[in-house]
């Protein structure tokens, strides 16, 4: 599986149907409208790197009031229980 993080900025008056239509994107998992440099974010999970390929340049890159996006492919996820322990190192007693 394929993890995704894409940033985009789109157009300011478009930006509630842009996120509407990016729900609809076989792939796009979760949109959430933030703030920051960026406007939107989309969770994008497929099964190979060649549909992320199709999911980006396909798909949001000639989307209508998306400006400009940058895709950050995730390495390894850490659930919750992960992070949890990793922040509690150092924090054994002896």
């Amino acid at each position: 599986m394929v993890t995704a993080i894409v940033l985009i900025q789109g157009e300011r008056d478009k930006l509630p149907e842009t996120a509407e239509k990016l729900v609809d994107v076989p792939g796009v998992k979760e949109v959430y409208s933030v703030a920051g440099d960026y406007d939107l974010v989309a969770i994008v999970r497929v099964k190979e790197h060649e549909q992320l390929a199709d999911v980006v340049t396909r798909n949001l890159l000639k989307m209508e009031g998306i400006v400009r996006t940058n895709t950050l492919i995730a390495f390894k996820s850490y659930s919750r229980k992960d992070l949890e322990r990793m922040w509690e190192i150092g924090l054994e007693q002896p």
